[in-house]
């Protein structure tokens, strides 16, 4: 069951468990930030938090099956750029190669997915 009493799918869950712990990566990532330094972490760190929201919001609404692949998208995208990101700093090299890019890549196309879903929800 959903919090709204709804019978809940998989999917919606693993979105509001994403989006604790993206928040809480993101919290415990500025403060690493501020203390360590690090620009890369930093900027992780600010990703995290913004995207932290989105997760929960999909997760909560009653959407459709494209939106919460959408989001998926989204997570996978953000843990490839922001994961990126924390390995520079951390460990001094790259996760692997092109995966900021790769990341960033899949960042656009889970909003602009998100954005389609709404058209396909008008249509059914």
């Amino acid at each position: 069951m959903s919090l709204a009493g709804q019978p809940s799918n998989g999917g919606s869950r693993i979105l509001v468990l994403a989006g604790g712990l993206v928040g809480a990566a993101g919290v415990a990532l500025s403060a690493a930030a501020a203390h360590r330094g690090g620009a890369f972490t930093g900027t992780a760190a600010s990703f995290l938090l913004m995207h932290a929201p989105a997760f929960v919001a999909i997760g909560l609404a009653d959407g459709n099956r494209s939106l919460r692949i959408a989001g998926l998208v989204l997570l996978v995208g953000l843990l490839m750029f922001s994961g990126d990101l924390i390995a520079r700093d951390f460990l001094g090299s790259r996760l692997f190669p092109m995966s900021a890019p790769v990341g960033g890549t899949l960042l656009i196309a889970g909003w602009l997915a998100i954005a389609v879903s709404a058209l396909l929800r008008l249509r059914s």
